[in-house]
């Protein structure tokens, strides 16, 4: 597989970077210098998880624009991002490369759970930040065994034990399917499933699961169907997950559509799925959606949506993959900020890990990110939301929840 590359140089308006910050004496470690702070990623921008090359394209241009304002603390962010393919043996090989000959401070964002296990141990080995990784695999948030690895968004687990809770709560006698893909990101959403129902576990009759490299997922879709389910559990990435969709609908098969949130993006999945079979599925949210019109005069989103327009012009704003990464993207940089002139990869995750009710844009109200040195879960709260016409409309309270 060929390796794309790309390196930046450079994310928000001066007010991102108000407020003063106390400036210690220098020190540095590899990857730092007085005008420079070089930052690694691995991203899928081939392969079957393409989808998500629009976070590592979107991360490329705020430090772009970062730069642009000055950079943080006068230093220029060089963003270097390559691309694994979703194969998590090139991600082993990338990421060496990015550590030991590009001397990268940190690795920010790497996408997808096997890509991310497949390098844990030598990144905490070597001491190197693998932070705000791009998976909600529930094993990111273990600080006293992998002390250099800390997660980002709502874990899988916690996520698909809401699910479960709502599923038993609101559908009668549910005789529930499942899809999921045959890896660790799946096994964790199937964990949380059957942590969920807990007694009721038996009302799973039939679990089926796919390769990442699977063309489609047509003929577990008709297992499922054949199984007698009336409720489904779709565990799927954005190509498998608008497949499935789309076979349901084909087959006449209407059951009560749970939907994992890392596919709930309205451009790369509910469109191409089409949005009369899209009607009715329940995701949880913990991010705004564009396409939500409630938002539409919401400052952030006026924000982000000139920001869209002035750095990223002719993008899909419908794509939430853009929202998510503009997200981390400034908190990735806050983070970097609070560093100061002490730029140690350990400084690094003392920041990272000293949150406290700290507003990331476009997140859903009532949600913030809060971190300490035993708590590795930034963001622990969702709000479940029905997918209506052409976009979600969300429902219920804010669900705060410890992960599991």
């Amino acid at each position: 597989m060929k390796t794309s590359r790309r390196t930046f140089v450079g994310g928000a308006s001066a007010a991102v970077f108000s407020g003063k910050v106390a400036f210690a004496q220098k020190k540095y470690e590899d990857g730092v210098t007085d005008t420079e702070i070089r930052i690694g990623n691995t991203n899928p921008y081939s392969g079957p998880a393409s989808a998500y090359a629009a976070i590592g394209k979107t991360i490329d241009t705020y430090f772009r624009s970062v730069n642009e304002s000055g950079g943080i603390n006068g230093r220029k962010v060089k963003f270097i991002s390559m691309d694994d393919g979703y194969v998590p043996s090139k991600t082993v090989e990338v990421v060496r490369q990015m550590v030991e000959s590009d001397k990268i401070f940190a690795l920010f964002q790497p996408l997808g759970t096997p890509c991310n296990n497949a390098i844990q141990k030598y990144m905490n080995t070597r001491k190197v930040p693998q932070l705000f990784v791009a998976t909600g695999a529930s094993k990111w948030g273990d600080p006293a065994n992998f002390p250099w690895t800390m997660g980002y968004q709502p874990d899988y687990h916690t996520e698909a034990v809401i699910y479960a809770r709502h599923c038993l709560a609101n559908v009668k006698d549910a005789k529930i399917g499942v899809l999921s893909q045959n890896d660790d990101y799946g096994r964790d959403y199937v964990g949380g499933l059957k942590e969920g129902l807990g007694k009721d576990v038996g009302r799973i009759v039939k679990s089926v699961t796919f390769e990442a490299t699977d063309p489609t997922v047509d003929s577990q879709i008709i297992q499922l169907k054949d199984s007698g389910a009336n409720v489904f559990m779709n565990f799927s990435g954005p190509k498998a997950a608008a497949q499935g969709i789309r076979k349901a609908a084909d087959l006449d098969w209407k059951p009560v559509h749970y939907l994992n949130n890392i596919s709930a993006s309205v451009a790369a999945v509910m469109k191409p799925a089409g949005y009369d079979n899209s009607q009715g599925i329940i995701t949880a949210a913990y991010l705004m959606d564009a396409t939500d019109k409630q938002w539409n005069d919401n400052a952030e989103m006026k924000a982000w949506s000139a920001w869209m327009d002035k750095w990223m012009p002719g993008a899909n704003k419908a794509d939430a993959n853009h929202i998510y990464a503009y997200g981390v993207s400034f908190l990735m940089t806050e983070t970097l900020k609070r560093c100061g002139n002490e730029l140690t990869r350990a400084n690094l995750m003392k920041q990272a890990a000293g949150f406290k009710s700290f507003r990331v844009p476009l997140l859903l109200p009532g949600i913030t990110v809060n971190t300490s040195p035993s708590d590795f879960y930034p963001i622990q709260a969702v709000q479940l939301q029905r997918f209506k016409g052409e976009t979600w409309d969300l429902f219920g309270e804010v669900m705060h929840a410890e992960s599991s």
